[in-house]
């Protein structure tokens, strides 16, 4: 028989579970008597529970080799279950795959014929998971939206409450460019102050957000990194529209704003 690696750390925590035997199925009754199996290896192990679980003891024994009681018990418990690996999209030759499986069982039909993407994306975890990452997907781009939009309405207003200023500013010779940069400026301080405190909140809630995160570390530089430029370019994008406007602004009309 075969094991994973589950069941080696669990049994066989300080040697090799490689070599040693199991009797399974004593006890149960005359048609669940087996002989015992030697472990002739480990095997990697599988999340068959669930990807937010942690991987069961399992044990792996020839179909060919289990007793008769046992193969019954197991097929009304759980369908006898294939899998097919191909180098072509999985579909394309299923007819050929039913062909071959009726015809190694005896003409039995084969029902529910999926592809692994469509079993890992039935899965409850998976979905779970899915719609988790979804619902994060819009809030986050929501809120991007909404920081955009305040950083551009903050700096609107600033630009009209300083219009007679950025007036007199123009009126000496001060250039356009150098007005622009002033209220970019401006805007990118406060974007710059709510980016660094966004970050320090963020690398502090963490550690809620890793029971919606399955096997994803979620203290990842470059992401931390790539959110925070992405904030910083919608905030410059943000302020320059209003900084563009307050350069274009005429002297003479800004001298008379009330």
């Amino acid at each position: 028989m075969l094991i994973n690696e589950a069941m080696a750390k669990h049994f066989w925590p300080a040697r090799d579970a490689v070599g040693a035997q199991l009797l399974i199925g004593h006890g149960l009754g005359p048609e669940f008597e087996d002989s015992p199996r030697l472990i002739v290896g480990v095997v990697g192990d599988v999340r068959d529970y669930g990807l937010n679980n942690e991987p069961a003891p399992i044990m792996y024994v020839p179909e060919a080799q289990v007793p008769n009681g046992m193969t019954a018990l197991a097929n009304r418990l759980v369908p006898f279950v294939w899998t097919v690996r191909t180098k072509v999209a999985p579909f394309s030759v299923s007819v050929q795959i039913q062909q071959e499986l009726s015809a190694a069982n005896g003409g039995l039909a084969v029902a529910h014929m999926r592809s692994m993407e469509q079993v890992v994306g039935e899965g409850e975890t998976t979905a779970r998971t899915d719609f988790n990452t979804q619902l994060l997907s819009i809030f986050a781009g929501v809120a991007l939206l909404l920081a955009g939009i305040g950083v551009y309405g903050l700096m609107a207003y600033a630009v009209q409450q300083r219009t007679q200023e950025i007036g007199i500013r123009i009126a000496p010779g001060s250039s356009p460019a150098g007005v622009r940069t002033m209220v970019v400026w401006q805007g990118m301080r406060l974007a710059v102050v709510g980016v660094v405190i966004g970050v320090v909140t963020a690398l502090e809630l963490t550690r809620f957000m890793a029971g919606l995160i399955d096997h994803v570390k979620t203290w990842d530089p470059t992401v931390f990194a790539a959110v925070a430029a992405l904030l910083s370019a919608v905030a410059l994008f943000a302020a320059y529209v209003p900084a563009r406007r307050a350069s274009q602004v005429d002297p003479i009309v800004a001298l008379r704003y009330e």
